[in-house]
């Protein structure tokens, strides 16, 4: 038991390092937000297809199969707006803003299923969006111009809660990588128009490049989530919960050597009331009782 409990940790620690890393490889990649959004997701299902062709598992049916068609459009459609948004905006303020999801999943779960929202949340609410005004506010003095690209991060906060509801209905009934590989290619051909409208390159890049784009497909994708999800079978999720809060600091702290971008004021004081937000939300936010449909 406490040789799992350690492996689950050294998952946790390791998923966690990696994508904290995913927003500052997304920078140096040099590439299109959309592109590398695609690489992402496509790398991620080449790799770990082959497991399940192995199996012969097929899609499964009934709502278990929407739910994993709703987590591949989601998470395309979040990685396309998150990515995009990293190139207008400085890494921490575009991590922080995109990490706002279980603020919406509350809303998602009283407003689609029902579910009943304590005061608490409505307080978490409240002092999270004080955080994210601070960090705008800061921001955009700066340069007016990191607008957009804070509106696309918040954008993809919106579509990563829609992808986290969508996972927790689809892996009551299937197994973590059978969601991933079927989710993941529904997220790669969600992303394809996304580069056309956008008229983004999928090819022509530098080998550096390239190798930037396997490195956030293999690491941020693959090894990434595999060793979240590992963790998550073996740890309290109110434990997880707030480790992956985490990933907004060691972001912060890798985009300073790496991508020379200084840390704000605005950014800690906003950063930290966005954090206690979401802790006030994913602990005490959620009542256990549904109301009648």
């Amino acid at each position: 038991m406490e040789h799992t409990l350690r492996r689950a940790w050294l998952a946790l620690i390791l998923g966690l390092c990696a994508i904290s890393a995913s927003p500052i490889i997304v920078k140096l990649a040099g590439v299109p937000g959309t592109t590398s959004a695609f690489y992402r997701v496509f790398i991620g299902f080449v790799v770990l297809a082959p497991w399940l062709w192995r199996r012969r598992t097929p899609l499964p049916g009934g709502r278990v199969r929407w739910a994993i068609i709703a987590g591949g459009v989601f998470f395309g459609i979040d990685l396309v707006l998150w990515n995009e948004s990293l190139l207008r905006a400085p890494a921490t303020s575009a991590t922080l803003m995109a990490n706002n999801a279980p603020l919406w999943v509350g809303l998602a779960a009283m407003l689609i299923f029902k579910e009943r929202l304590t005061r608490f949340y409505w307080l978490g609410l409240a002092i999270a969006m004080v955080g994210m005004a601070i960090v705008t506010q800061g921001d955009l003095q700066i340069n007016p111009n990191d607008a957009l690209g804070l509106w696309l991060a918040a954008g993809a906060s919106i579509c990563y809660a829609g992808y986290l509801t969508s996972t927790g209905k689809a892996r009551s009934d299937t197994d973590t990588v059978t969601f991933m590989v079927w989710s993941l290619l529904i997220a790669s051909i969600v992303i394809l128009p996304f580069a056309y409208w956008l008229q983004t390159p999928l090819w022509g890049f530098p080998w550096q490049s390239w190798a930037y784009i396997i490195g956030l497909g293999l690491f941020s994708q693959v090894i990434g989530w595999l060793a979240i999800n590992y963790a998550l079978g073996h740890l309290p999720a109110s434990i997880t919960s707030v480790t992956l809060l985490g990933q907004v600091v060691i972001a912060a702290l890798l985009a300073v050597p790496l991508l020379n971008e200084p840390i704000r004021w605005s950014q800690i004081i906003g950063g930290i009331c966005i954090v206690i937000g979401i802790l006030i939300v994913g602990r005490r936010g959620m009542a256990r009782t549904t109301q009648p449909s």
